[in-house]
């Protein structure tokens, strides 16, 4: 295998350094993980300008975290006069001292992001909480962990987490969002955030009745809106949309038929799996990205033609059994929720549509299977709604049949 080699200034850097004992194992690393020769070069360049930073700076290797990288990279790197040659170029020291520092969380030679402080602990058991009791999918989860992580960093900064020293108006205060000109939707987001959390103090046994009824409730009236949907023309259209020239096209194009034709929501379709399809039975099988159930759906022809396509042409070879995975390094790992709904945005945009929510996708789903006479509970059941209330919003733009039972309008000639 050829051997990285770098420059003599920063080897001399990276030997000398307190990381030196770590080369090995971060070049290895990034082999197993199919990064490209020049690509981990570069990187381990970027870990010796690292390294020499950490020397001048005499930090001590147990204490390497991302707060150390946020100083090497918002304090040295703009008045770095390290001398040449020396990377300098700030995502690829950002990336490449994200690999050394999970390598040294893997091999515990410093410790992880969960165990560094007592506020992040507290997250971890809320967010534990929130898998196992509440049963929430991992977005909701990431969102609320997110919200109540300010709201305790706020009211206690560096101490310990109390609640009972949580009173009425800190919760009040944050919820409404003071000084930030937070709307409704906002509010309420806060609020349930909030309020899940206190819920979890209270199965542990603080007493939280008071913090709970302090928490504002915004008005919502529940399915008011009318949902937003394309015409047969404009999905025809966006799937029209995918040139031969555009980049890991049939990846995109085969993640928008599933949006398209199933109505999948981007974070199921990124969790298919090779098992899911049981192509002879023309079935596929969907992991529910808000409980923890699955569901069996008919494939239709022209997704498992698109599917089939990608398997086939474009995805790399990988020992992954996720169906859509990275086409760049680190391979054997499946794509994200944001990949699936950056190839429906980039398909709008290449409609010259001002469009940014891919869930659009879906209503039109629901609103076609209305158009062909589907029953309620049918359009339900493949939406996979829980509740039929649910669906019963996409009758509000069925205007066909609503102009069918439509009263006259008062006073109307």
């Amino acid at each position: 295998m050829k051997p990285v080699i770098l420059q003599p200034g920063p080897q001399a850097w990276l030997s000398s350094s307190i990381l030196s004992a770590y080369q090995d194992s971060y070049v290895a690393r990034l082999r197993e993980d199919r990064y490209a020769h020049n690509v981990i070069r570069v990187y381990l360049a970027s870990v010796a300008h690292f390294a020499r930073w950490l020397d001048e700076e005499r930090v001590d290797l147990s204490s390497l975290d991302t707060a150390v990288l946020d100083l090497f990279l918002n304090n040295h790197l703009p008045v770095c006069s390290c001398p040449q040659p020396v990377r300098r170029t700030r995502y690829e020291l950002r990336t490449a001292i994200r690999h050394l520092l999970r390598l040294l969380e893997s091999e515990g030679v410093i410790r992880s992001a969960g165990n560094q402080d007592g506020l992040s602990r507290e997250l971890d058991a809320f967010d534990a909480y929130m898998r196992d009791v509440a049963g929430l999918a991992e977005n909701t989860r990431r969102q609320r962990g997110l919200i109540v992580g300010r709201f305790l960093a706020h009211t206690f900064g560096a101490d310990a987490v109390i609640v009972s020293k949580i009173d009425t108006a800190s919760v009040r205060q944050f919820v409404l969002g003071k000084g930030r000109d937070w709307g409704a939707g906002a509010v309420r987001v806060a609020g349930s955030s909030i309020g899940g959390y206190l819920k979890y103090r209270q199965m542990s046994g603080d007493d939280v009745g008071k913090l709970l009824r302090a928490i504002p409730r915004a008005a919502h009236w529940r399915l008011a809106s009318l949902p937003e949907t394309l015409s047969p023309a404009q999905i025809d259209a966006l799937l029209a949309s995918f040139n031969a020239d555009l980049p890991s096209r049939r990846r995109a194009y085969a993640m928008v038929r599933c949006a398209t034709d199933l109505g999948l929501r981007c974070a199921e379709v990124v969790k298919l799996r090779i098992e899911d399809i049981n192509w002879q039975n023309g079935t596929i099988t969907i992991a529910r990205s808000k409980t923890h159930f699955t569901d069996s759906l008919p494939l239709l022809k022209a997704t498992g033609e698109a599917i089939a396509d990608y398997l086939r042409h474009e995805r790399p070879e990988t020992a992954n059994r996720a169906i859509f995975v990275r086409h760049v390094a680190p391979y054997d790992r499946p794509v994200q929720a944001g990949v699936a709904k950056r190839a429906v945005i980039a398909a709008f945009r290449r409609c010259g549509w001002d469009r940014c929510d891919p869930h659009v996708l879906r209503h039109s789903v629901a609103s076609r299977l209305l158009r062909e006479g589907t029953p309620m509970k049918h359009i339900a059941d493949i939406l996979r709604h829980r509740s039929l209330d649910t669906s019963k919003i996409y009758t509000k733009i069925d205007l066909d049949r609503l102009s069918a039972v439509a009263l006259p309008w008062p006073g109307r000639v």
